[in-house]
C-alpha cells in the first residue's frame, strides 16, 4: 500500500510540476510575442500605407499584442493620424492604399484626418481609394484621392446628413414609469426623450444647425476635390443614387473606374512600377507605429492626454449593454496630478471627445486642470464633440483649439429621476409604510417620490451647479456672467460659431494644439508622448468578460437598432450621478 500511494504522490507532483513548467514557458512565449510586438520596424523602399477604414473609429488606441495575434485592426484617430504623418515623412512610403468599407467616424475626427491625407499629397505622393461600398464618412475622405475605384456592383451610400430621436415617455408610461427632469436652460435638450415625444423648438434649432454645418462641410470639401458641384451632389443625395446601376458614378464623376477585388492589385503595381508577378510590400496602421519618427527626436517633452466617452465619477461597471469609454474623474484627477509633478513634461495638450456627464466630476476636473496649468502650459485640443462637461472641463485651459465641426458650448445641467410609484403600487399591487425622525428622512426611498417641497430643494441644487459652471466659463474665458448667461441655457454650437462667441480661440486640430502648447512652453524642439498608457497587456488576458460584453454589445445594437440608445440610457442611469452636464445626442457621419 506504501508503494501505491508513493506512486500516486510521485504521479501528482509529476503533473504539478510539469504544469508549473508548461505556464512558464508559455508566459515566456507571450513576454517574446509582446516583445517582439514592440520591436521597431524597418520599411522596405516602395512600400504602400494600407488604411483599412472598417468598423467606428475610437479617439485614442488601446489595442495589444492579442490584437496582431487575431489579425484585429484597430481603427483609432491617434494611430491613423501619426500613421499618415509618419508615412509623409519616409522616404520608403510612395504612396496610401485607402480600402473602403463600412465606416463611421466624428466629422471633426475626418476633417483632422482628411487635412494630414491633403499635406500627404503635397508632399507629391499619391493616394489610391477603393472599395465595394463606401459611407459618406469614408468617400469624404476618399474624395481628395488621385483616383477613386469601387466595384462593379459596389455603391455609394450618398444620402445626406441626419438623426432620428427615439421618444420613450409613452414606452415608460405603460409599466407606470415616468421621469421627473429638473433642469436648467432651455437649450438643455439631453432630457427630452423620456419627457416628451417630440423636439422642442430650441432643439431643433440647434440640431439643424450643426447638421446643416456637417453637410455643408462634406459637399463643399467633395465638389472642389471632384468638381461636382454642390447642387448635383445635392440632387444625387434627394434620389439615393446607391440605388442606381452603380456605372452611373463614373458618369457623375463620383468614380474614376471599376475593378474587382482581385484586379486593384494590378492598379496599385502599376502605380508603385513593379511587376504583376511582384508582392506589394503593404504597410498597416498597427506596423506604421513602430516606424521611427524623427519628430521625436526633440528635447522636451509635450504630453497628449485622451479624454473620451462620458464623465462619470468612478468606473460605472458593465452592463449588458457594455462597456463604452469612460473619462473617470478619480482617475484624471490623479493622472493630471502626476503631470504636474512630471519635471519632463513642459505642456499638456487634453485632447477632449465628450458630451459631458456627471457635474461634480466635471468640477474635480476643472479644478485639477487650473492646478496643473499653475505649473505648465495647458492647451485643449476638442475633437467631434467638447460639450457640457466635455466643455467644463476645458474652459479653464491656457488656450482651446477646435475643430470647426467640433460640437461644444451646451453650458447648462440637470437632474433626471424616475418615478415608479405607480408601477410599484398599481401595477405590482407592493405596499410602503415609513418610518421618519423628519419629514425628508425617506426622500430616496422606493416606495417615495419627490413632494413639490423637495423637488424645490432639488431646483436649488441644480440652479447652484449652473452658476457655478457660469462662473468658471466667466473666469476661464474672460466674460461677464451675463455675456455667460446669453450664450448658455444649454444651447449647443458649432466651433466655427463658437470661435465668434469667445467660447473657443483657435480653430484647428491635434496638430495645431500641440504646436500652441510648444509655444507657449517656448521649446521649438520637442517631442509628443501619449497619455494615459493603454491597458497592461496582462490585465488584458485575465480580464476576460470585457471581450464577452463587447460581443454581447455588438448583438444588441444589430437587434434592437434605433430602441439601443435609449435603453442603453436607462441603464445607465441607475449609476449615474444626480446631477448631470450632458449634452443632446450627437451625430456620426457614416
Amino acid at each position: 500500500m506504501k508503494e501505491f500511494f508513493k506512486y500516486v504522490a510521485a504521479t501528482i507532483v509529476g503533473i504539478i510540476s510539469c504544469g508549473i513548467i508548461m505556464g512558464i514557458l508559455g508566459l515566456v512565449s507571450i513576454i517574446g510575442m509582446v516583445s517582439s510586438s514592440q520591436k521597431q520596424t524597418t520599411l522596405s523602399d516602395n512600400s504602400v500605407l494600407v488604411l483599412k477604414l472598417e468598423g467606428e473609429m475610437s479617439e485614442q488606441s488601446n489595442s495589444s499584442f492579442l490584437n496582431d495575434l487575431q489579425d484585429i485592426e484597430e481603427i483609432s484617430f491617434e494611430k491613423t493620424l501619426k500613421a499618415i504623418h509618419k508615412a509623409q515623412n519616409n522616404e520608403n512610403i510612395k504612396g496610401i492604399y485607402l480600402e473602403a468599407g463600412s465606416f463611421s467616424a466624428d466629422l471633426a475626427q475626418l476633417q483632422e484626418l482628411r487635412k494630414a491625407l491633403a499635406d500627404f499629397k503635397k508632399s507629391g505622393k499619391w493616394i489610391i481609394s477603393y472599395g465595394e461600398i463606401y459611407t459618406q464618412g469614408t468617400y469624404y475622405l476618399a474624395s481628395l484621392s488621385d483616383k477613386i475605384y469601387i466595384n462593379p456592383s459596389g455603391t455609394i451610400d450618398w444620402h445626406g446628413v441626419g438623426g432620428e430621436l427615439t421618444y420613450v415617455k409613452d414606452l415608460l408610461a405603460k409599466v407606470g414609469v415616468r421621469m421627473v427632469p429638473v433642469k436648467v436652460g432651455k437649450y438643455k435638450s439631453a432630457v427630452e426623450m423620456f419627457t416628451q415625444d417630440k423636439m422642442s423648438a430650441e432643439n431643433r434649432e440647434q440640431t439643424e444647425r450643426y447638421i446643416n454645418g456637417y453637410w455643408k462641410e462634406i459637399t463643399t470639401a467633395v465638389s472642389n476635390s471632384r468638381k461636382i458641384s454642390v447642387d448635383s451632389l445635392n440632387a444625387y443625395a434627394d434620389r439615393l443614387i446607391a440605388t442606381e446601376d452603380p456605372q452611373n458614378l463614373q458618369k457623375y464623376k463620383m468614380v474614376d473606374g471599376f475593378y474587382y477585388t482581385d484586379d486593384i492589385k494590378n492598379v496599385i503595381k502599376e502605380q508603385l512600377k513593379i511587376e504583376k508577378e511582384d508582392a506589394i510590400k503593404q504597410v498597416s496602421i498597427s506596423e506604421m507605429a513602430n516606424v521611427e519618427d524623427k519628430s521625436d527626436d526633440g528635447d522636451d517633452k509635450i504630453a497628449v492626454y485622451y479624454a473620451f466617452g462620458d464623465i462619470v465619477d468612478s468606473e460605472i461597471p458593465s452592463s449588458i449593454f457594455g462597456s463604452d469609454h469612460q473619462i473617470i474623474g478619480k482617475d484624471l484627477v490623479k493622472d493630471f496630478q502626476d503631470l504636474a509633478e512630471d519635471e519632463d513634461v513642459k505642456a499638456v495638450v487634453i485632447r477632449i471627445n465628450s458630451g459631458g456627464g456627471s457635474a461634480y466630476a466635471s468640477e474635480q476636473i476643472w479644478h485639477q486642470v487650473m492646478e496643473l496649468k499653475k505649473v505648465k502650459p495647458v492647451v485643449v485640443s476638442m475633437s467631434g464633440a467638447a460639450a457640457s462637461g466635455g466643455y467644463y472641463m476645458s474652459c479653464g485651459a491656457n488656450w482651446i483649439v477646435a475643430d470647426p465641426m467640433t460640437i461644444t458650448g451646451s453650458i447648462g445641467i440637470f437632474g433626471l429621476f424616475p418615478d415608479a410609484s405607480d408601477l410599484m403600487t398599481n401595477k405590482l399591487g407592493l405596499k410602503y409604510d415609513e418610518v421618519k425622525t423628519n419629514r425628508n428622512s425617506v426622500m430616496y426611498a422606493d416606495g417615495h417620490f419627490f413632494t413639490p417641497e423637495q423637488l424645490g430643494y432639488l431646483q436649488a441644487e441644480i440652479n447652484r451647479g449652473y452658476m457655478l459652471f457660469k462662473k468658471r466659463v466667466s473666469d476661464g474665458r474672460h466674460l461677464t456672467m451675463a455675456q455667460v448667461e446669453a450664450l448658455a441655457q444649454g444651447h449647443v454650437y458649432l466651433a466655427e460659431d463658437a470661435i465668434k462667441l469667445k467660447l473657443v480661440d483657435q480653430l484647428g486640430g491635434l496638430d495645431d494644439a500641440i504646436a500652441k502648447a510648444a509655444q507657449l512652453a517656448k521649446t521649438k524642439s520637442y517631442y509628443t508622448e501619449n497619455y494615459p498608457a493603454p491597458t497592461d497587456w496582462m490585465d488584458k488576458i485575465l480580464n476576460s468578460t470585457d471581450n464577452k460584453n463587447s460581443y454581447l454589445d455588438t448583438q444588441l445594437k444589430a437587434t434592437l437598432g434605433e430602441y439601443y440608445k435609449p435603453m442603453a440610457l436607462m441603464s445607465k442611469i441607475k449609476n449615474m450621478d444626480r446631477i448631470q452636464a450632458m449634452s443632446p445626442v450627437m451625430v456620426t457621419i457614416k
